[in-house]
């Protein structure tokens, strides 16, 4: 797996850590909940306990990302390849039911999308080498 591939992995891992904050950690407040679309305490209050579950979501897929970069510095490549597309494509799909979901959530769809999308490209670019 190239440099490039792992930094796009890892930089799709870190984005997913801080969704994980976010939805998981500090969703309470009232400048994170309105990022969310919602428009008052009650409406956060709601949502509070799926957020916090979508965050754990989150913080596995990046975990799991983290731990196949790792796994390729091991002696465990093929294993760790495996789990980084596994994660990154999970990432990517999320990021288009994100999108098709509502048309406004597009940037945050790109965000979430781009880096795994690049990384399992990158993969796929070394494995047909």
């Amino acid at each position: 797996m190239s440099l490039l591939a792992q930094v796009f992995a890892v930089v799709a891992a870190l984005i997913h850590v801080l969704f994980f904050v976010m939805e998981s950690v500090v969703f309470s407040q009232p400048k994170v909940w309105r990022r969310f679309g919602l428009k008052s305490q009650a409406d956060a209050d709601v949502v509070k306990p799926m957020a916090l579950n979508q965050g754990f979501y989150n913080l596995f897929l990046a975990v799991g990302v983290l731990v196949g970069v790792a796994l390729v510095h091991t002696g465990a490549a093929a294993s760790g390849v495996a789990a980084v597309v596994f994660g990154c494509a999970c990432m990517a799909l999320a990021a288009l039911v994100l999108v098709s979901s509502n048309r406004r959530f597009l940037k945050a769809s790109i965000v979430q999308g781009a880096p795994p999308l690049l990384a399992i490209a990158l993969i796929a670019v070394r494995l047909g080498e």
